[in-house]
């Protein structure tokens, strides 16, 4: 029942309440209660940015013939569920958290630091990486002694979630650890990377410059002189003689200066600080108890941090320090599920420990891929059999089993041994208690229902209606979504150069041409993505794409964000998609209804799917989707005459005059429409 350290989690008085509905809330023995809230004061308070510890004090457990009548009163608000929360100062300096976190986001946050197996379902945009991030700064916090494990599919997924963690500004990098290749990858601005070699380089970097202040300090105070300094001019001090010094000198002058302040209730504060010469301080300054203190404690920080590194200068080769940065000095440690399974025997050996493991893309893993960085240490029982205990405390899997499953290439094994399904999956279907997020905040609302239905009660953010950008409509088009119907091009609609590898040419010339017609009118090309089912149409799309943006043409150099498979881009997201669905006489793997739950999802302001629209839309299992892209023509209608950014509302858009549209019947009609538009940008330009 002890408090939890939420941190930041909460941006405000007035976030917090919001967080925990219908229960009685007390913070710092004030009540809150609603209709207190009007009062211009108490608001002014409650919108200062603080740092809160919360307690959830849950009713007390009735016998079992009233416990269901019990829980029915909680749940209607009869029985209120009690909260205590302490604030305390956000430390300045720091970016922190900057999400508005739902009620069930909090709610899966609280699960996660809470001790046990949390499971946590996150339909697409609902905040998965966002609430993971939280999770971890919070357990950072709450736990000093603790290390947590950060495991995720893909290195892409780790690199987001490791510097989303960075961004925040209030986790020490030197308590983080990047394990395995996907490390070079990772955009931060640290002057050292994090691997296990780059750690240690910024620790001895770090170690250097706190040298430095010591010995600055010790010549303030006529210790130490500069001629004590090395030849090259370094500090003369080590870990270990700085920690003597502070016993000896810092913690002395403290003390006396603690003293005489307790001695003489009017003396100056100024004039017996110790430290003046360091801070560069006049003898006469005017300082105040709590700036003494600040001071004393930015000292005690340094001395703190060094005596951190001092087994460093004990352990001489690199791969004893290196090892001892993994098994003492990281908190915060993240790798892939591949790297756990390949680095496993050698953390075992080392005696590696950790007492929290948050896993992101859990619906993507095996059910072996899951096990193993579980299996990271020896517990209890491997050692006695009499003794079945471990240090692990908290498992928070993370995932969506409604996304695409593990990818396993034997059929056999695959459907009719289950192995493609999830650890994550198999607990959710076998009932296991779970927290699904459900208010995404990625999509305009209409492209949100396209794959909402396969989520219970998923609705929409409040800035998804509000911001400019999702009321904008999209420049150059007249629908934000739209499904294209493309018929055979040159006589030919889907073909196989090799087994298995599908292309369809009139598909990959429709994408790049409207890639090209949405460059020319002024999008940001790597606000486009172009995503296709299947690998051979991806490979078609970029050899088009180097013939038509390649050297010598208007278009050289443009790019797209991204041409990538539905499969592979699962967990990414851009402005803009153009889908190609390649098949033309059977369906396909995209049948799997969860290929296209992830297929629709990556767009957050406008998608465009190229497809033979009978073929897709008989299909009885995308029906649901299928139907909605229906309600709208089902070929391509531009606005011509308009240049990125539109002042084009939704609202314009709905009651667009027909004459104002453009219908474009086919790829040729779309080719001479860029061909033209290319034209007169190389005749501008020539003038």
């Amino acid at each position: 029942d002890a408090k939890l350290d939420y941190g930041d989690t909460f941006l405000d008085g007035g976030h917090l309440r919001e967080s925990f509905p219908g229960c009685d809330i007390l913070l710092d023995d004030d009540e809150m209660k609603k209709e207190e809230a009007d009062v211009a004061a108490k608001e002014q308070q409650l919108q200062k940015r603080k740092n809160y510890r919360v307690r959830v004090i849950d009713p007390p457990m009735m016998t079992s013939n009233n416990a269901t009548a019990q829980e029915k009163k909680v749940e209607d608000g009869t029985i209120p569920i009690k909260v205590e929360a302490t604030s305390y100062p956000f430390p300045s300096g720091i970016n922190g958290n900057p999400i508005r976190f739902t009620p069930v986001q909090v709610k899966a946050i609280r699960s996660g630091l809470s001790p046990g197996l949390t499971l946590i379902v996150g339909p697409p945009g609902t905040g998965k990486t966002d609430v993971a991030v939280q999770i971890i700064a919070n357990l950072y916090h709450s736990f000093p002694t603790q290390r947590t494990v950060l495991v995720t599919h893909s290195n892409a997924a780790l690199n987001d979630l490791f510097e989303k963690v960075m961004a925040r500004g209030d986790v020490d990098e030197r308590y983080m650890l990047r394990l395995g290749a996907g490390e070079r990858d990772l955009q931060t601005t640290s002057k050292h990377d994090f691997t296990k070699t780059g750690r240690v380089a910024h620790i001895l970097s770090r170690r250097a410059e706190l040298l430095e202040i010591v010995q600055c300090l010790s010549e303030s105070l006529g210790v130490s002189g500069a001629a004590e300094r090395g030849v090259d001019g370094s500090p003369s001090y080590t870990c270990e003689t700085a920690g003597y010094f502070n016993m000896h000198h810092i913690q002395k002058r403290i003390v006396m200066f603690e003293e005489k302040l307790q001695e003489e209730e009017k003396v100056a504060v100024g004039s017996i600080f110790p430290f003046k010469r360091y801070f560069g301080l006049d003898d006469n300054v005017a300082m105040t108890k709590e700036g003494a203190k600040a001071k004393f404690d930015t000292l005690n920080e340094v001395f703190s941090e060094l005596a951190e590194y001092r087994p460093l200068e004990l352990l001489r080769s690199q791969r004893q320090r290196t090892d001892y940065l993994l098994t003492k000095q990281a908190r915060i440690v993240a790798m892939t599920c591949t790297h756990a399974a390949i680095a496993r025997s050698h953390l075992v050996d080392l005696g590696f420990q950790y007492d929290n493991i948050v896993m992101e893309e859990a619906g993507q893993m095996l059910d072996v891929e899951t096990c193993i960085p579980l299996l990271l240490q020896k517990g209890e029982s491997d050692r006695s059999l009499s003794s079945l205990s471990s240090r692990l405390k908290r498992v928070c899997l993370i995932g969506d089993h409604h996304q695409l499953p593990p990818v396993v290439k034997n059929m056999s094994f695959s459907k009719y041994s289950n192995l493609d399904q999830s650890l994550f999956t198999r607990l959710i279907r076998l009932g296991v208690p779970s927290i699904e997020l459900d208010r995404q905040g990625r999509a305009r609302p209409d492209i949100a229902k396209l794959y909402s239905w396969r989520y219970r009660n998923l609705g929409d953010l409040d800035h998804v209606n509000t911001r400019p950008i999702f009321k904008k409509a999209n420049t150059g088009f007249a629908y934000t979504y739209q499904i294209v119907n493309v018929e055979d091009f040159e006589g030919r609609g889907e073909s196989t150069p090799t087994a298995y590898f599908y292309q369809n040419l009139g598909e990959a010339e429709y994408a790049v041409a409207l890639f090209q017609y949405m460059v020319l009118v002024g999008y940001p090309p790597e606000k486009i993505s172009i995503l296709t089912t299947y690998n051979g149409q991806k490979e078609l799309l970029l050899d088009i794409l180097s013939q038509r943006c390649g050297p010598g043409t208007p278009l050289a150099g443009k790019r797209p964000g991204a041409v990538s498979t539905v499969d592979q881009y699962q967990g990414q997201q851009n402005d803009f998609v153009l889908l190609s669905l390649v098949r033309t006489n059977s369906v396909g793997h995209l049948r799997d209804i969860r290929r296209l739950v992830v297929a629709v999802s990556r767009a957050r302001l406008g998608l465009y799917v190229f497809c033979r629209q009978s073929l897709f839309g008989g299909c009885h299992e995308l029906r649901r989707t299928m139907d909605q892209f229906a309600s709208r023509p089902t070929k391509l209608h531009l606005v011509p005459g308009e240049h990125f950014p539109t002042e084009r509302s939704l609202d314009d858009s709905a009651n667009l005059a027909d004459e104002k549209k453009y219908v474009v019947e086919d790829v040729a009609s779309l080719g001479s429409i860029v061909h033209s538009m290319q034209e007169e940008l190389c005749m501008s330009s020539a003038s």
